[in-house]
C-alpha cells in the first residue's frame, strides 16, 4: 500500500509541484488549501490529488482536516508544511494584524499540523515531516520582520522536533528555498527580477520542481538517517554553515 502524504498549500505554486512530485513517486497525496477553490479543483482534476479545505492557522481546523483525511485515505505518513503568506512592511509601520497573520499562518501552522499527526507517527514508528522555510529565515530581509521571524522559527521548531522524534523512526527536516520562479515572482517588475538574479551565483531563479525533488528525497527511505537538517536550495545566494 502506498504511503499517505499531506501537503499544506498544496494546490498552487511550490506546493502544487510538491504534490505532483510525490504523486509521481507513488504516494497518495492530500493537498490542503485555504481560499482558492478554482485552483484546488484544477489541481485535483489534473494531478489526481485529493484536496481538503482547511485553515492551517487554526488548531481545530487542522485537527479536523487530518481526522477526515485519515478516515478517507488512511494514516498520514508524510507531512509537508508548505503553506505560507506574506504581509510585508517596515516594522515601524507594520500593523499588529500583519504580524500575527504571518506568524500564525507560517509558524503556528507547523505546531497545528504536526500536533495532529505526531502521535500516530510515534505509535507506528514511522514518519517524515518536511517544513518549507525560506532563505529569508536564514539571512533576514528588509520589510519582512514578520516573515523572517516565522521562517527562522520553523528552523528551531524542526531541530527540536527532530530530537524528540528520531528514536521513534520519524525524521523532521527543513528546506530553505531561495527565489523560485512561480506566478508570484513572475508578476514582479523585470528590473526587480534582474536585480535578484544578479545576486544568485547560479545566475537564474530556481524551479518549483527543484524544491519538490528535495521533498521527495527527504520523504523517502533513502533519507532515513537525515533528520534535523536544513537543506538550502538557493543557487548559492546565501551559504549557511
Amino acid at each position: 500500500m502506498s504511503r499517505i502524504a499531506v501537503v499544506t498549500g498544496g494546490t498552487r505554486g511550490i506546493g502544487r509541484s510538491i504534490t505532483e512530485g510525490l504523486i509521481a513517486e507513488g504516494y497518495q497525496v492530500a493537498a490542503l488549501y485555504h481560499g482558492n477553490e478554482e485552483a484546488a479543483q484544477k489541481c485535483a482534476s489534473e494531478t489526481g490529488a485529493k484536496v481538503y479545505k482547511a485553515d492551517v492557522a487554526d488548531f481545530q481546523s487542522c485537527a479536523d482536516a487530518i481526522a477526515k483525511i485519515e478516515s478517507e485515505m488512511g494514516p498520514v505518513d508524510i507531512l509537508v508544511n508548505n503553506a505560507g503568506i506574506t504581509k510585508d512592511g517596515m516594522l515601524h509601520k507594520m500593523q499588529e494584524e500583519s504580524w500575527h497573520a504571518v506568524i500564525e499562518t507560517n509558524l503556528t501552522s507547523c505546531y497545528n499540523m504536526c500536533r495532529a499527526v505526531i502521535a500516530g507517527m510515534r505509535e507506528r514508528k514511522f514518519g517524515r515531516i518536511v517544513n518549507i522555510s525560506s532563505i529569508n529565515g536564514q539571512k533576514g530581509q528588509l520589510g519582512q520582520c514578520n516573515y523572517s521571524a516565522a521562517k527562522a522559527g520553523m528552523l528551531g521548531f524542526t531541530r527540536a522536533l527532530a530530537q524528540e522524534s528520531a528514536a521513534k523512526g520519524i525524521t523532521v527536516n527543513a528546506i530553505c528555498p531561495g527565489y523560485i520562479a512561480t506566478d508570484m515572482t513572475s508578476a514582479m517588475p523585470q528590473e526587480v527580477l534582474d536585480s535578484i538574479i544578479r545576486q544568485i551565483p547560479a545566475a537564474r531563479m530556481g524551479k518549483p520542481q527543484e524544491i519538490a525533488d528535495m521533498v521527495v528525497f527527504l520523504a523517502s527511505d533513502r533519507a532515513a538517517f537525515v533528520t534535523g537538517a536544513t537543506m538550502t536550495v538557493n543557487g548559492g545566494q546565501y551559504m549557511a554553515a
